[in-house]
C-alpha cells in the first residue's frame, strides 16, 4: 500500500497535469542536495524515496579504483575508493564497480528542509512548463475558450482550463472591457517556453481571430470552397478581408455575408461592434486597389513604381475624404491588404500637378546650337537639318544617337561631345582651358567734382550727336549748338574788345573726359538728343554767367587803368 506521502504526490501531479515520477525525482534530488550542503562535501550524493514506507534516504556513491601509490595517488578521494578498502566493506569487488554508502539524514534541520522544499517547487514548475508547452505549442492560431481570471493594469490573465494565459494590452481591443469570470474567445498567438509568468500568449486583436471566426461561422471557408486571401485589421475600429472562390458558381462575398447578413453579424457581435468590409480578391492589383478602397468610388489607379510597389489613386474631389477615411484609416487598411503603398489624389490636385509639370517643361532653358563656338559649321548644319537646334538636345543625346544623325561619323561625334562639354565648362584631364581675356589696365582717375564729371559726359554725348548730324542755320553756317562753349565765348568777346579768358583744365580732367567719351554711347534717338541739348544749354548758361563776371572785372580794371 502506498504511503500517505506518495498519495499526496499523486494528487498534486494530477492537479498540475504532470507525471508523479517527476515529483518523486524532485524529492530525491532535494534530499541529496540538502544532505550535501549539510555535510559540506562534494561527494556524489543521491536520494531514494520508498513509496511503500514513505521514507527518504540519502546515499553516497563511490567508484572502486586501484590501490593508490606514491607514483599514482588517488585522483578524486570524495568519489573514489581503493580496491582493498572496498573489498573489506563489500567483499569481492572489482575495479570500476560502484558502491553506495548510507548517509544519515536525521541531523538535517529546518534550513535543510527549506532548501529541499525550494528544489521540489522548482522542479515541479519546470515540469509544469514543459507540459503546457507540449500541450499548446501545436495549437497556435486556434480559437480557445477562456475565462477571465484577473484583470491587471497592462494584462488580462485568463484560464484555459489546463493552463493560465496572458493577454497583453496591445492584444486587446479598445472597445472591450473584461470582468472577472467572463467567458471569452481568444486566439492562441504563441507559447513562450522561457517566460517567468504565464507562458501562453493569447489575443483578441490579431487578424487571426477574425480568420478563425469566419472559418467557424462560414461553412464554405471551413471546407475550402471560399478562401481568405488577406486580412487587414485595426482592432476595435475596422477590418478589411479579401476572399476568393474556387467554385465559379459560389459568390465569395455573399457566402461570407450570409442570408440577410446573419453570418457576418454574429462575427460583429463577437468583436463588440467592429466594422467589417468583405472584398472580392483580384490578381490584378489595380482592380484589387479599387475594391480595397470601398466604400469610396475610385476614378483610376496607376502603378507609379513597380519595384517599390507604389500606386497612385485618383478620386473625385467629393470622394477624397471618404477614400482616405477617418484619420487615414481606410487607405491605411487598404495598403495593408494589398501590400502596396497608396498615394491618393483628387482630380483637382492631379490637374494642378500636371500643369506645374507642363509649365516646368515649357520654362526650361533652350540655348541655340549656334552658341557653341567650337562646333564646326558643317556639322552644325547637319544637326539643324536633323531637327537638333539646341545645346540641351545635344547634351541629352547619347553617342549612339548622335551617330545615327545623317552625315555624322564617329569623329564628328567625338568633336560634338567635346564642344558641348567645353560649352558647359567641363574639361577632362589634359585638355587645355582657354585663357581668360586680359582686363583693361587703363583706369580713369576719379573726378574731383561729380557735377563737373556729369556735365563733361553730357558735353561729350552732345558733341558726338552733333558730329553725326550738324545743325546748319539759314545762311549756311553752323548754328551755335554745333560750337563749343569756348568758341561761343570767343565770338562774343571779339566784338567788345574784351580780353578772352582761357579756361584751364587739368590733365586728369581731360583724361577723365576722354575716357567717358570712349565709354558713353551718343544719343541716338530724338528724345535723348533733346535731353542732351537741354543739359548743354544749362552748362552754357552757367559758363556764360561765370565768364560775364570775369568780363566785368576786366572792364573795371581797364577803366581804372585809363583813369
Amino acid at each position: 500500500m502506498a504511503s500517505a506521502l506518495y498519495q499526496a504526490i499523486e494528487a498534486m501531479s494530477k492537479d498540475k497535469g504532470i507525471d508523479p515520477e517527476i515529483v518523486v525525482g524532485a524529492v530525491e534530488d532535494a534530499i541529496a542536495l540538502a544532505t550535501r550542503k549539510y555535510y559540506k562535501t562534494q561527494e556524489n550524493m543521491r536520494g531514494e524515496f520508498d513509496k511503500e514506507s514513505g521514507e527518504i534516504r540519502a546515499y553516497v556513491y563511490k567508484t572502486v579504483v586501484e590501490n593508490p601509490t606514491e607514483e599514482a595517488p588517488m585522483e578524486d578521494p570524495d568519489n573514489q575508493i581503493a580496491l582493498d578498502q572496498a573489498r573489506e566493506l563489500a567483499g569481492e569487488v572489482e575495479v570500476g564497480a560502484e558502491l553506495r554508502f548510507y548517509k544519515d539524514t536525521s541531523p538535517l534541520g529546518r534550513i535543510a528542509a527549506q532548501m529541499a522544499k525550494q528544489v521540489i517547487f522548482q522542479k515541479v514548475r519546470e515540469a509544469e512548463r514543459d507540459t503546457v508547452f507540449n500541450e499548446y505549442n501545436h495549437r497556435v492560431g486556434e480559437i480557445l475558450n477562456a475565462t477571465v481570471k484577473r484583470v491587471e493594469p497592462m494584462d488580462v490573465i485568463v484560464d484555459l482550463d489546463k493552463a493560465e494565459a496572458r493577454m497583453p494590452k496591445r492584444e486587446q481591443s479598445r472597445l472591450e472591457q473584461f470582468a472577472v469570470g467572463e467567458r471569452i474567445r481568444v486566439v492562441l498567438l504563441r507559447v513562450d517556453r522561457a517566460a517567468k509568468g504565464p507562458q501562453v500568449i493569447v489575443s483578441r486583436a490579431a487578424p487571426a481571430l477574425v480568420q478563425s471566426l469566419f472559418q467557424s461561422e462560414v461553412p464554405e471557408i471551413y471546407d475550402g470552397t471560399v478562401m481568405i486571401r488577406a486580412i487587414a485589421r485595426e482592432a476595435g475600429e475596422r477590418t478589411k478581408i479579401a476572399v476568393t472562390s474556387r467554385d465559379k458558381d459560389v459568390d465569395p462575398v455573399g457566402a461570407c455575408v450570409g442570408m440577410k447578413g446573419m453570418r457576418v453579424q454574429s462575427i460583429i457581435r463577437e468583436l463588440r461592434g467592429e466594422k467589417i468590409d468583405i472584398i472580392e480578391y483580384s490578381d490584378e492589383v489595380t482592380t484589387f486597389a479599387e475594391k480595397a478602397l470601398q466604400p469610396a468610388k475610385v476614378s483610376r489607379v496607376s502603378i507609379t513604381d513597380l519595384g517599390e510597389k507604389q500606386l497612385e489613386v485618383i478620386v473625385d474631389d467629393t470622394q477624397l475624404s471618404l477614400a482616405i477615411g477617418k484619420k487615414g484609416q481606410n487607405v491605411r487598411l487598404a495598403a495593408k491588404l494589398l501590400g502596396w503603398k497608396i498615394d491618393i489624389k483628387s482630380e483637382e490636385e492631379k490637374r494642378q500637378e500636371v500643369e506645374q509639370q507642363m509649365a516646368a517643361l515649357q520654362g526650361a532653358p533652350q540655348t541655340p546650337i549656334e552658341q557653341v563656338k567650337e562646333l564646326d559649321p558643317a556639322v552644325m548644319e547637319k544637326l539643324i537639318a536633323a531637327g537638333i537646334t539646341t545645346v540641351e538636345q545635344v547634351a541629352d543625346m547619347t553617342e549612339e544617337e548622335l551617330g545615327e544623325v545623317p552625315g555624322i561619323g564617329d569623329k564628328s561625334v567625338e568633336k560634338i561631345a567635346k564642344a558641348v562639354r567645353h560649352y558647359f565648362g567641363q574639361y577632362e584631364e589634359g585638355e587645355a582651358r582657354p585663357e581668360p581675356e586680359a582686363a583693361s589696365t587703363d583706369v580713369a582717375p576719379a573726378a574731383e567734382d561729380a557735377s563737373e564729371l556729369e556735365a563733361a559726359a553730357a558735353d561729350d554725348a552732345l558733341a558726338d550727336s552733333d558730329d553725326e548730324n550738324p545743325e546748319v542755320n539759314a545762311e549756311g553756317e553752323e548754328s551755335s549748338m554745333a560750337k563749343t562753349p569756348e568758341e561761343i565765348y570767343a565770338e562774343q568777346n571779339a566784338g567788345t574788345g574784351n580780353i578772352p579768358i582761357e579756361v584751364e583744365e587739368s590733365a586728369e580732367d581731360i583724361a577723365a573726359l576722354e575716357e567717358r567719351m570712349s565709354q558713353e554711347d551718343g544719343y541716338s534717338d530724338a528724345d535723348n538728343r533733346e535731353q542732351g541739348i537741354e543739359l548743354n544749354n544749362q552748362i552754357m548758361d552757367d559758363l556764360a554767367a561765370e565768364t560775364g563776371e570775369v568780363s566785368d572785372e576786366t572792364i573795371d580794371a581797364d577803366d581804372h587803368h585809363r583813369g
